[in-house]
């Protein structure tokens, strides 16, 4: 006899095209590798492979099963939410690491206050990484920094500006970013993100504006870590300026005028669902209160 459970598994594995992507949309708590294993075992206890690892394909038998439980699987969230009274609770989000950190713990809480029972998975992504899992039906709402026009089919709604900003330390003597872009030559190490990162593109494009030659020589992880080597006297750091947060102690920020800026917002495919429309609304007063928007 099959086992339920196993058959659930499989059902979000082909779902979602492979065991990682599996785990991100199951609605509780379970780890790869047990996905994998329990997997393993509906195949042993069928005698047939159900897909194939490396690239993602389901097999014909594993095809034939996918067909077979889609009706039940699929509908499960619908007869949830008419027990429920129609009510929707879970909402899937992608957002990068900046936003996750200083926004996103403040904007759940609220939500939670306003729709009791609300829960949430969440998902690394930048723009085009919420893209992409939004076009595969993986996440339901992005909430990142919008450096570029979103892809064909996809909505968005903006909720903020933010500007580039350099970070020095208080002793440098440093005033403004203006003195310090206008030097001859820059000899200062400049630390900043990865160069795929939209701040650092960004950068780096105000640079080429003004004809200056500045290449990093510290390219780190996230804007808290470009903040910590700044304060520790390793360089002069490239970040946002965030409201309602503040930079560590002894460093200064200095706002890079004229230089791109970025909007803050959600994005999403098709139309926005009750539950997510309360959440854009929830952000955008969270952003009138920290940005004056």
């Amino acid at each position: 006899m099959m086992n339920v459970h196993h058959l659930e598994l499989f059902y979000y594995v082909a779902r979602h095209g492979g065991v990682s992507a599996a785990a991100r949309q199951i609605p509780y708590g379970i780890q790869q590798p047990a996905i994998s294993a329990q997997i393993l075992q509906l195949e042993d206890d069928l005698g047939v492979t159900l897909f194939r690892r490396r690239p993602f394909q389901l097999t014909k038998e594993g095809r034939t099963l996918y067909d077979f439980i889609l009706p039940f699987f699929s509908k499960m969230d619908e007869v949830g939410r008419q027990l429920r009274g129609g009510g929707e609770d879970r909402l899937r989000i992608a957002a990068p690491e900046i936003v996750q950190r200083e926004y996103l713990p403040e904007l759940c809480s609220r939500m939670r206050k306003r729709v009791p029972g609300f829960h949430f998975t969440l998902t690394h992504g930048r723009q085009e990484e919420c893209e992409t899992l939004l076009q595969a039906q993986e996440v339901d709402l992005g909430i990142a920094l919008l450096t570029k026009k979103a892809e064909a089919g996809l909505e968005t709604r903006d909720f903020a500006r933010m500007t580039l900003a350099l970070l020095v330390k208080e002793d440098s003597g440093i005033t403004s970013a203006e003195e310090l872009l206008s030097r001859d030559r820059i000899d200062l190490p400049l630390i900043t993100l990865g160069p795929a990162e939209g701040v650092s593109r960004a950068f780096q494009a105000g640079l080429r504006e003004r004809g200056v030659d500045w290449v990093p020589s510290l390219e780190l992880g996230g804007l808290d870590l470009v903040a910590r080597y700044v304060s520790e006297g390793f360089g002069v750091g490239v970040s946002l300026r965030l409201p309602g947060c503040e930079q560590p102690e002894g460093v200064r920020e200095l706002p890079l005028v004229g230089f791109p800026q970025f909007t803050v917002g959600a994005i999403w495919a098709g139309r926005l669902s009750p539950l997510a429309e309360t959440f854009v609304e929830v952000a955008e007063g969270l952003a009138r209160e920290l940005f004056g928007t």
